[in-house]
């Protein structure tokens, strides 16, 4: 299971309500890529995939594909503002290892 903090969700809603048209929800995927090996994506969707796995947080819904599921299985998402900027921040269990830059990883 994925989790997503309050305060992550009110971003995501305060996004959400922004578009138009206004999207079903939001897909959380992992890619391969980065320096590490794979990378986090987040983005808005119309409908979920035959296979997704939907989760909801009161009216948000959340999409995440099966192959995905096998390394955000257990992770947090949060919102976080700092001096360093603001940001969607993956709180991962299965992580074993990031690159420099915070937005690729290994498992």
């Amino acid at each position: 299971m994925i989790t997503l903090t309050q305060t992550a969700v009110g971003k995501v809603k305060e996004i959400l309500d922004a578009q138009e048209p206004k999207p079903e929800g939001l897909r959380i995927s992992v890619v391969g890529g980065g320096c590490s090996g794979f990378s986090y994506s987040m983005a808005f969707e119309n409908a979920p995939g035959m296979l997704d796995k939907t989760y909801k947080y009161g009216e948000l819904k959340v999409f995440v594909d099966q192959a995905s599921m096998l390394y955000l299985d257990g992770a947090e998402v949060d919102y976080v503002e700092s001096l360093e900027g603001s940001g969607f921040k993956f709180n991962n269990p299965q992580v074993k290892s990031t690159c420099g830059c915070g937005s690729s990883f290994s498992v």
